[in-house]
């Protein structure tokens, strides 16, 4: 799936359209240390000598208004504890030049430009799952991105922004991308050490402390500095097949 986004200082549209999507977690000193209460399978509160990196798969994305649908398939199981499917909101790094190997001194001349995100997350599922976190990051709409891309020229150093996150409108996470354990010259050198990087290729930065569960009927927003807001509402996937 792809998204067109406006782009700062221009009249063009971005089409967001990536051959993957590479999310990073635990960057947040702040969130490892609610990362034990979230319960979640390889999460030890630990901070990481690496960074962790999973996917998310193209189906994910939606664009600013867009709902995120809470999973039908959620109901077809019993958990012990209750369903919950989370929040993240994080810069979103998109990849103008690709390469593999990239050094981390050259890494900001391989960004075209940035955007908000979602990281949505299905807990029960990625705590559950034998194969990992892939199904519980990877549902239908679960990687809003937008309202606009701002362009790299236009952001010199993205190493010092607020990002915010409001739930009904209440913020629930407010940090600075400077809290980044792997800030992003160095996420873009170990990513391409493992794996070519793509013009379009996205990249999930991380998110700060305070997720949370969303529920139908909420209304999320994520705000970074110089880039805008993104909102979206959260309703309940439509079950079965339409005639």
């Amino acid at each position: 799936m792809s998204v067109r986004l406006p782009v700062i200082g221009s009249s063009a549209l971005y089409q967001i359209n990536p051959s993957k999507i590479i999310a990073v977690g635990l960057n947040y000193r702040e969130h490892i240390t609610e990362s034990e209460s979230l319960k979640v399978r390889g999460l030890d509160g630990v901070e990481p000598e690496e960074p962790v990196l999973f996917n998310k798969t193209p189906n994910v994305l939606i664009g600013p208004d867009s709902p995120i649908p809470i999973p039908a398939v959620v109901g077809d199981y019993s958990w012990a504890s209750e369903a919950r499917t989370d929040y993240e909101g994080e810069l979103v790094v998109i990849i103008g030049k690709g390469g593999k190997h990239i050094r981390e001194k050259n890494a900001l001349k391989h960004i075209y430009g940035y955007t908000c995100g979602i990281d949505v997350s299905q807990r029960n599922i990625q705590n559950s799952d034998r194969s990992g976190w892939f199904r519980g990051k990877s549902f239908d709409g679960f990687g809003p991105v937008g309202p606009v891309v701002l362009p790299a020229a236009g952001l010199p150093d993205p190493g010092d922004l607020s990002i915010r996150t409001r739930l009904n409108g209440e913020t629930v996470q407010s940090s600075r991308t400077s809290m980044m354990i792997f800030p992003i010259p160095r996420l873009i050198a170990y990513i391409s050490r493992q794996f070519s990087l793509s013009e379009g290729d996205l990249i999930f930065t991380g998110t700060p402390a305070g997720v949370g569960p969303l529920k139908a009927g909420d209304v999320i927003e994520v705000e970074i500095e110089k880039i805008g807001i993104l909102i979206n509402q959260v309703i309940n996937e439509e079950d079965g097949e339409k005639e």
